[in-house]
Parts: C-alpha cells; sequence; structure tokens
C-alpha cells in the first residue's frame, strides 16, 4: 500500500503546545502500553505499519515540519517536502511526481491520500487497504472513503452516495450545512467526508500535466512558488463524474480542539499536575518543571509550555485562534531532528537555551557572523568540533565559540547542555552551514 500523509502547516488551536514551528499532530499526549507518549503522527504511523508493515509512506509536508518528523519517525519514512504553501492539488501533485521519480513507484499502482492527524482505530487503516484495492480494480479514477455519521455536524462537509452499499457511486457534494440540513443529509445516507481518497497514480499524475506545465519532480520542485492555489477538490474532484464511494463504520475523530483533544486523552494528567476530589471533567497539560494544582474547577482544560499557559473552559477553548493571533513572540519550543531546543530566558543581548542531543546525532557544522555562544554541558557524553579541533565533553565541561568559528557537537550518549547566545543581533537566520571537516 502506498499512502501520502498530507501534515498540514502550523496551528494556533491547541497553543501554547502548538506554535509556528511544531503542529498539532507532533503533540506527544497520548499514552501507550510501555506508559511512554506519542504524537499523532507517531500514532497514526505505528497503526499504518501494524496493519501493512509493507506499506510505503510519503509525509507531504512543508520545509519547517521535517526536523520534526524525521525526529518522530526517523529517517525510513519518505518526506516530500513543499518550498511553500499552494494547497492541496499543487500539494499531492508534488508527492504523486516524488512517489515516480523519486521513489520509482509504477504509475499503475494505486495511492492513497489521508490526513496526517485522525484519531481512529486499526481498522480505518484497513479500510484503507480496501480504498486501494478497489482503486485498482474499479472502473472508477477516484475512490472516497465515506464516514458513517455519528451526529448531524455542522463541521464536515457531506458526500451523497448512489445507494446504502458498502460501496456505492457518488451523486454529488455537499458544503458545510446548518445542523438542521445535515440532519436531512444523513437521513438519505450521506456520509461525512474525511479527506481520504485513492486513485491510480497515473490518473494524478495526468490531471497535473493538463494543469501544470512540467517535465517531472525537479522540474516541479523548481517552478512550485509560482503554481496556482488550489485545492484538490477544486481541481480535480469536481471536474471528475466517475467516482467511488466506500462507507466506514469505525471510529473516526478529528481532534481539532482541546476540547475534542480530552475526550480522546486516557488520562486527566499529562505532565506535573494534580486535580482535588472537587473537580470535574478537568484537563491538565504540563510541559514545565513547575507543577499545576486544579481544584473545584469543572470543564476546564489547563495546559502550560514555555509559550504561555492557557485555561479555558473546553467549550469556549475552540475559539481560542483570533486571541493567539495577536501574539508575536519567539518559538520557546521546538523539535530538531536531533533532539530538542527549550528557550530559557531572552534579554537584550543574549538568550539562553536548553538543548538536548539525541544518542548519535549532532547539530549541523555551522558558524555565526552576529553572535558568540557558550556551551555549558550539564549532563551526558560527547564530542566538539571547533574549527576542525576535536575534543570530548561531559558534564561540567565548558565551550566557547566566538562569532565565525565553525562548531558542531556529536553526542555519544543523550546529552543536554545550556546554550548561552551573546549578540546585538540574535537571530535564527544568522547561520552559515558547512560540510564537516573530519
Amino acid at each position: 500500500m502506498n499512502i501520502i500523509l498530507l501534515s498540514g502547516g502550523s496551528g494556533k488551536r491547541l497553543w501554547p503546545l502548538s506554535n509556528d514551528v511544531r503542529s498539532k499532530q507532533f503533540i506527544k499526549i497520548f499514552k501507550k502500553e510501555d506508559g511512554l507518549y506519542e504524537s499523532m503522527v507517531q500514532r497514526v504511523y505505528r497503526q499504518i505499519k501494524t496493519v501493512d508493515t509493507d506499506a510505503s509512506v510519503v509525509v507531504a509536508t512543508s520545509k519547517s515540519q521535517v526536523s520534526s518528523i524525521h525526529n518522530q519517525l526517523g529517517d525510513d519514512v519518505g518526506i516530500c517536502v513543499e518550498p511553500c504553501r499552494r494547497d492541496t492539488f499543487p500539494a499531492i501533485a508534488l508527492a504523486c511526481s516524488y512517489l515516480k521519480d523519486v521513489q520509482k513507484i509504477d504509475i499503475n499502482e494505486p495511492v492513497v491520500v489521508c490526513p496526517v492527524d485522525p484519531y481512529v482505530e486499526d481498522d480505518y487503516f484497513k479500510a484503507l487497504q480496501d480504498l486501494s484495492t478497489e482503486a485498482v480494480n474499479s472502473s472508477s479514477n477516484l475512490v472516497l472513503m465515506g464516514i458513517e455519521p455519528t451526529y448531524p455536524s455542522e463541521k464536515y462537509g457531506y458526500i451523497i452516495p448512489s445507494g446504502k452499499e458498502k460501496v456505492s457511486k457518488v451523486l454529488s457534494f455537499k458544503e458545510k450545512p446548518t445542523k438542521e440540513v445535515a440532519e436531512e443529509y444523513i437521513k438519505k445516507g450521506a456520509l461525512w467526508n474525511g479527506g481520504v481518497f485513492a486513485f491510480k497514480l497515473k490518473y494524478v499524475l495526468e490531471k497535473a500535466h493538463e494543469l501544470i506545465d512540467f517535465t517531472d519532480y525537479d522540474d516541479l520542485f523548481s517552478k512550485y512558488d509560482s503554481l496556482t492555489k488550489i485545492s484538490f477538490d477544486y481541481a480535480v474532484v469536481e471536474h471528475e463524474k466517475e467516482i467511488e464511494v466506500i462507507r466506514f463504520k469505525g471510529m473516526w475523530k478529528d481532534l481539532g480542539t482541546w476540547n475534542t483533544l480530552t475526550e480522546a486523552m486516557e488520562e486527566n494528567i499529562v505532565g506535573k499536575g494534580e486535580l482535588n476530589d472537587t473537580c470535574t471533567n478537568v484537563h491538565i497539560i504540563n510541559e514545565m518543571d513547575t507543577p499545576i494544582l486544579a481544584m473545584g474547577l469543572h470543564d476546564v482544560v489547563i495546559s502550560a509550555s514555555p509559550e504561555g499557559i492557557l485555561v479555558s473552559d473546553k467549550e469556549q477553548s475552540s475559539y481560542i485562534k483570533p486571541f493567539v493571533d495577536k501574539y508575536e513572540q519567539q518559538v520557546m519550543f521546538a523539535e530538531k531532528s536531533w533532539g530538542s531546543f527549550n528557550v530559557l530566558n531572552i534579554d537584550d543581548k543574549s538568550m539562553t537555551i536548553k538543548v538536548t542531543l539525541n544518542e548519535g546525532h549532532r547539530m549541523n557544522y555551522h558558524s555565526h557572523e552576529h553572535r558568540n555562544e557558550v556551551w555549558v554541558v550539564t549532563s551526558g557524553t560527547g564530542t566538539t568540533i571547533i574549527d576542525g579541533m576535536k575534543q570530548n565533553v561531559s558534564a561540567g565541561d565548558v565551550i566557547t565559540m566566538a562569532k565565525g568559528v565553525r562548531h558542531t557537537i556529536i553526542a555519544n550518549t543523550e546529552l543536554k547542555l545550556i546554550e548561552i547566545q551573546l549578540g546585538t543581533d540574535i537571530s535564527v537566520h544568522d547561520k552559515q552551514k558547512f560540510e564537516l571537516e573530519y
């Protein structure tokens, strides 16, 4: 099974845990059997591999998410990077070109496209296998998954099928309706449109060549910023007459807000926190070392991170975005391919950061034009390379790098350090990368 996972851009509906770099799908909030926590993308990827160990997975995403994906999924997953945002049709066209030209997938093979962050059980991914098989065997050019509605939702679009069989022709699509209209749709057998569909690879490639002048993946990538922003629905689906839908009756949730996310949590507290026995339906999600105590609260979510603190009625938490959009602040936490960092303090001429490097990983070999840096190793062992000179380091060691000095650090074990940036013009853009000289 060939799967394209669409990983969207930044999302602030789960602030303060989500930000311009860290989207909701990377928040580790779901407890596994081993007691550790996993994110939405980790959960989905694990489920795919459980159902189909040979599944080929490509994540279509922006450059800002690449480090987080490698951090959480490793290096085996395919990543198709969008140079800029151009909506779902260009993203899917680029991913299909990536499958053909980079991964050498035969154009007659089926491809399934789905969001990266549904909250589902394994039967959902077994249904994706059915979708993939139907895309090969059916005379239809597109095969959609239609989700059996559990209530008349105003949040989703609806698919109107020709009948109530497991596989039906699609008669029409309906935009997000009012509750009353949704009730009428459901009476007629309508299904939620969860943005999941399958096709033969050559079908989308042909559509892409009809609408875009390009030769191959590299050419499309180079022209990407000039492409028109258009959704896959508008570019392809609305013009396609041969479409089928497969009914899916299993559990499916869109965890896009704190209200819906907490409904899926197995426990009420993640991180340091405590609820007294007068609290009801209260959740604490705390990424800080400072404990949170809640008393006498009802239907409330409390979330804390270096980005900020949210205390909200659960229903009201759905309306967070316009308030958060007002904040213009430094990203305080981010995952990288080599580990993670947490900004501890910002002054006019300095920034202090806690850095964690995963065992066997390293930073890029780089220099800065406008700032000096100091590393203080707090735990673990590693090796620094400063202008080509190697030195073993461990807890208590202090390393100083002046402006223009090339430097990196390699973690022999999990390694933690405090990085102090010193200068009048501290910026994330002040970095020049080099090939490692050893």
